[in-house]
């Protein structure tokens, strides 16, 4: 089933269906680094946001590549720059994902929020993107509800998975 296109701001803050994948993906990346990076002593809201972004755009760009190589072997041809350019936008839910932690990190290190809430925010907005990214594959695909509660739950579940071992890298 084709899902209903998206306004650009839906798209950009949630994605379309084909950018599940790619949100999930950089949101797990995202939760990652937070939980490894940020259980070293007292961590630099700053420093993160940068290992978040700086994880973000090396992960698109090794996809981008990827994914290049095999649209061009599937293809029988070089990849010429518009082709190029359309995997790189289909790729950008990868970074874009990262922008809610990178946002509530650089909070904290405003002085907006004390610097450990803003660690747990940005793993709190991470789980929640799981949780809403799940909610839409499952009405996309038209699951049922008790589907629905398992697919939300096993994103959900692998989010709460990142943010216990944030727990006990800190701990």
């Amino acid at each position: 089933m084709s899902e209903p296109k998206p306004r650009r701001i839906d798209r950009l803050l949630f994605g379309s269906g084909r950018s599940i994948g790619g949100t999930v993906y950089g949101t797990i990346l995202a939760m990652s680094v937070i939980a490894a990076a940020g259980g070293t002593g007292s961590p630099d809201p700053w420093r993160l946001a940068g290992f978040v972004a700086s994880s973000a755009i090396v992960f698109w760009f090794a996809h981008v590549y990827a994914s290049g190589l095999d649209e061009s072997i599937r293809s029988g041809r070089r990849l010429d720059i518009v082709s190029l350019e359309r995997v790189a936008r289909h790729e950008a839910a990868i970074p874009l994902a990262a922008v809610p932690a990178i946002v509530a990190l650089s909070l904290g290190a405003l002085g907006v929020l004390r610097e450990s809430r803003a660690i747990w925010l940005a793993l709190a907005l991470g789980v929640a993107t799981l949780g809403v990214q799940a909610w839409r594959y499952s009405q996309i695909e038209e699951l049922g509800r008790s589907k629905t509660l398992v697919v939300v739950g096993l994103n959900v579940g692998l989010g709460l998975v990142l943010v216990g071992l944030k727990a006990a890298i800190s701990h």
